[in-house]
Formats: C-alpha cells, structure tokens, sequence
C-alpha cells in the first residue's frame, strides 16, 4: 500500500510542471502532518514552489490544491492556512489501505532476506563484581528493543553481550571474599551467586576506606594512603598473578564468575532478554596488540621516547591517544580495537551498534575515528548508542557504597506493585493463582520497560515505579489494559472467525483515525529503527490505545444494529489488538488477553 505522501509526491511534481512550468523531483517534495487544530490528513509545504509560480504562499496552495482535487480521486478536500496546503484523504482510500492490512498478519514488519543488512548489537555489558542495577536496566532494555525493531525493519540482527570478566575491579571482590567470606556460597547463603559476589565488592570497599583512614591518621597524604593500603596492594598482586595464569587465582575467578553468570541468567530471563553470542573480555583483552604492531609499521601510529604507542587524532578534533602503555601493557582502547576487527572477521556485519551510557562518549568517537585512520572501511558501520542515565526520585546510586537498585529487587517490587493494584482493581478476582502471578509479572514488566523505553534514549531521565503502573496515561499498563478490553470484545462476539463485511459507506472520525495510525505502523517501525529508538514505537502505541478507547466511547461494536457495520467494526477492533501486540513486542512487553 503506498502511503499518502508516496501517492501525492509524484502528482505534486506533475501539478508543479503543468501550473508553473518547472520541473521537481517528486522524492524533493515535502510534506508533514496537520496540526490538530486544522481539518486534513497530511499537509504539502508549498514555500518551495513559490517562487516558480510567482505568486504568494497562500495563493500557490491554493492552485495546487484546486488542481489535485481536480486530479487525484483520493483527495477529497483541502484547505490553505499561511502557505501550508492541508488536504484531506478519501474514506475510500482508507478503507481500501484498511482491507489492505487486515490480510496482512505481517503487518509493519520488513521481510529479512539474505540481502538484508546485517547488524550486531551489543548491549549489557556487565562487571562481574556485582549485580545488575537500575544503571543496567536501561541498557539491556534498550538494545534488546533496538534489536527487535531492527529486525522488524528488515535488518537480519545479531545480539552480543561483552562481559567485563578480568581486572581490578574483580579481584577486589575475590580478594574480599577470601578474605572475610568464612567460605560462604550461594547454596551456604541462600544469596543469588552475582549478590554474594557484590556483597564483597562492597566488603572489599568498607575495609579499604579503613585503612586510608588509618593511614591518614598517621600523617600519610589520601593520595599516598590510597596507594599504600595493604587491600589495594594485595588486590593489585592477586591481578598480576591472575594475568600470570596461577592456579588458585585462576580457580578462585572462575568459582565466583560462575556465581555470578548463575545469578545473571535468572535476571535475564525475568526480563526476557536474550542474546546470540557472548563474549568475555578475559578472552579479548589482549586483542589489539597486533593492531598495534600493523598501525606502527605503516607509521599510522608513533611510539614515544618513553615507548608507550600513540596514535594521533587531534586533525579530527580529539587527542593523542595511548594505545600502548611504556610498559607494554595494553589499554581500554587497544581492546576495543581488536575486539571490533576480530568481530567483524568472524561476523562481516553492515553496522554494529554499541549500546553503551553516554559517559563514554569521547571513548567511541576515538574508538571510530581511530580505526578508520587503521585502514578498516567498516569503521563508518560502527554506530554508539548512547543513552541517558537513569535516576530515582531519591537521586544518584553508587556501586562501591551498596547504594544501588538491585534488577532483582525491582523486578520483584514491580511485580508485587502491580499484584497489589490488579487486587485492587478487581481484575484478578476469577483467576487461578498461576494464573494471577503471570498477569502481575507481566503487567509489572510492561510498567518498567514502558517507562524506561518510552523517553528518547539520549535524555536523562527519573524512573518512578509508583507513576509507571498506573492504568491511566501513558504507562504500559494502560496500552495492556486497552488490550485485554479489546480481546473481551472479540470473546463476547462469540465468532470463531473474522467476519466479511462490505465497504461501508461512510466511516466515524474516530475510525479513520485508527486507520491512518495503523496504515502509519510500517512507517513508524522505520522510523524507529533510523533513530535507534525505541520511544517512537511505545508512544505511536499509546497514541493508538488512546484513540482506541475514544473510538470506543463514541461508537458501538457489539450492539451496532447495522449487521455489516458491527462487522467492520469487529474487524477493526481485532485489527487494533494486533498491532499493539506486535508493537508491544518490539519493545519487550507482553499484553495479557485478560485483565
């Protein structure tokens, strides 16, 4: 089905050759939606062909409109406002795009072919020193959005995780555990392996600023005692001993990495998150170094007197960059350097997508810039998603001070919000209890990632979860609700089958307004996927549940007495029910057929 621009865009140029004489691309014409407060469907910007028609804004919009109604069937009127040219589009052509994707179950959605471009997205990106947060929370929701809309957009989508699984960081937490954990395990403990292992992190972080404290008491300057505590010193022993492959560092590591992937899986699968591959930067991190060694030869990059390696950037408006240590030793950089060339040897992807906080900023452009100046050509396919933090109403969260929302705990408080309002409610009262505890899972998921997904990724934003389940506006739980009301309509037709009806006549306002957003749908997920965006896809879905329960208060369905009417009708509820579903899909959260 063309949509209206593509249907007017080819008769514009024509109008424009045959009133004024000039010729224009039909792809340079411009439109953009009627402001609500006019009548139209879709406004032509006429100050382009101003001057070809020498006359003023409001008297070329008005030729140009005389002529396309004159010619175009699907125009049925219009109307000039200060040079901006809105027409209104036929019922019939509504009504035809109707029929048109009410036999369409793939409606919005892009084939994926072997030609398709392929994409990987990398997302989560966790420490294993510590549970997934709130922090994270808006990172995997994201990029497993994006992927999801992506491939709905036709890309073929690859999902990747890099988990940060060797470092300092990590041996602080086994070097506290060791320390003063009397052998304590997950079983021991009845503690999720990544929460016992944060529990030490914290632990590592308590005692260390005890003895700086101590240290400072006997005259040592911070930035000495920092350095000199015995915790830090041991920690950085047991890393130098971890790169030197000892066997009880190395079995220490892999113990508590193992707990803390146990704990991980359990909060993926609460989120419904997946990936195709993982990747663990103990196995990445000395990628690069023969980057290094090509990028020096090629005189690319230049060592230093003191021989640490740079590779100059300053020509694109960034720094010189370290990527070898003088010691030799390897920094972030060298390994994304090699992480992004081994990748893309072993997967040739079009684009790649790191989705990662907007801290790192400077790090991806240098990361981009820096392997397009290394020869690689595919660098220009490299793309940072970078997002806003996200913030409680009681501020900040800090890690090292066990000051963080724990994804669990959220997840579990989100669940028991949402049992708690489905009681109230009353929507759960002729439930069985596995049934009452997969709607508050459901309707608690749909409130987080709703709220999280719904505000421009590149925006800071303030997560309230007492805000988020609320089943007025928009909230997740509101476009749920107006799913499982549109599902009791079809349970109370009573049909097996989506009846036939004919072309009715004339249609309510409200109709074709639910029509020209569904007709909208495969733009929308374009749109989305352009931007990398998964706010376009859940506000276009909200504005669709709003418009739905307009449309309902102002017409029946059921008791329509005009037979091939409530037929219509019953296909356009139907139809509105499917497309919130799948649009729900693309950003992870599962409507209920009750509530």
């Amino acid at each position: 089905m063309n949509t209206p621009e593509q249907l007017l865009s080819a008769h514009v140029a024509v109008a424009v050759k045959e009133l004024f004489g000039a010729s224009v691309e039909a792809s340079g014409v411009t439109f953009q939606k009627t402001n609500p407060q006019f009548e139209g469907d879709i406004t032509l910007v006429v100050f382009p062909f101003t001057k070809l028609a020498g006359k003023s804004p409001e008297q070329t919009a008005q030729i140009i409109g005389e002529y396309l109604q004159n010619t175009v069937k699907e125009i049925a009127s219009f109307n000039v406002v200060k040079g901006f040219l809105n027409l209104v589009i036929s019922s019939d052509y509504w009504l035809n795009a109707f029929s048109e994707l009410r036999i369409n179950e793939k409606w919005g959605e892009k084939p994926v072919s072997e030609a398709s471009p392929f994409v990987m997205v990398e997302y989560s990106s966790p420490n294993t020193n510590k549970p997934l947060h709130l922090g994270h929370m808006r990172n995997i929701l994201l990029g497993h959005s994006v992927s999801e809309i992506l491939n709905a957009a036709g890309n073929k989508v690859m999902k990747v995780n890099l988990v940060n699984d060797r470092g300092i960081h990590i041996c602080k937490s086994m070097l506290a555990w060791e320390k003063f954990g009397n052998g304590e395990t997950p079983e021991s403990s009845g503690m999720k392996g990544d929460k016992l292992v944060g529990k030490y992190y914290v632990e590592f972080d308590k005692h260390y600023k005890a003895q700086i404290k101590e240290l400072e008491e006997k005259g040592i300057s911070k930035e000495d005692a920092e350095k000199r505590a015995p915790l830090m010193l041991e920690a950085q022993e047991m890393l130098r001993k971890w790169e030197a492959n000892d066997p009880h560092v190395r079995a220490l590591w892999e113990k508590m990495n193992g707990w803390v992937y146990d704990g991980f899986a359990v909060t993926y699968k609460s989120l419904g998150v997946t990936f195709d591959k993982t990747y663990y930067e103990s196995q990445t991190y000395v990628l690069g170094k023969s980057i290094v060694e090509e990028g020096l030869k090629s005189g690319v990059l230049v060592k230093r007197p003191d021989g640490a390696v740079i590779i100059d950037n300053t020509d694109s408006g960034l720094d010189q960059k370290v990527l070898l240590r003088s010691d030799g030793t390897s920094v972030y950089m060298t390994q994304d350097l090699g992480t992004a060339v081994e990748r893309h040897k072993e997967y040739p992807f079009d684009k790649h997508i790191y989705v990662v906080g907007n801290e790192q900023d400077y790090h991806f452009k240098t990361l981009i810039v820096s392997l397009r100046k290394l020869g690689y050509k595919w660098a220009d396919g490299l793309y940072h998603l970078s997002y806003g933090m996200v913030e409680l109403p009681e501020g900040k969260m800090k890690s090292r001070e066990g000051t963080v929302v724990d994804a669990d705990d959220l997840v579990d408080a989100m669940r028991s919000n949402a049992f708690e309002m489905a009681q109230e409610k009353g929507l759960i009262a002729e439930m069985s209890e596995a049934e009452q505890q997969e709607l508050a899972h459901n309707v608690g998921m749909a409130a987080l990632k709703y709220f999280i997904l719904k505000v421009d990724p590149k925006k800071k934003m303030l997560f309230n979860p007492k805000e988020s389940i609320d089943l007025q506006g928009n909230t997740g739980p509101f476009i749920q609700y107006t799913h499982a009301r549109i599902r009791s309509i079809w349970r109370k037709s009573e049909l097996k089958s989506l009846p036939e009806y004919s072309v009715p006549a004339s249609i309510h306002p409200k109709e074709k307004e639910l029509i020209k957003l569904m007709a909208a749908y495969p733009q929308v997920i374009q749109d989305a996927a352009k931007e990398y965006s998964p706010a376009v896809i859940a506000n276009y879905t909200y504005e669709l549940a709003k418009t739905f329960n307009q449309f309902y208060d102002a017409c029946d369905v059921l008791k329509e007495q005009d037979v091939n009417l409530k037929n219509f009708r019953i296909n356009l509820c139907v139809m509105i029910a499917r497309t919130i579903k799948h649009a729900m899909g693309l950003i992870g959260v599962v409507v209920p057929e009750k509530m």
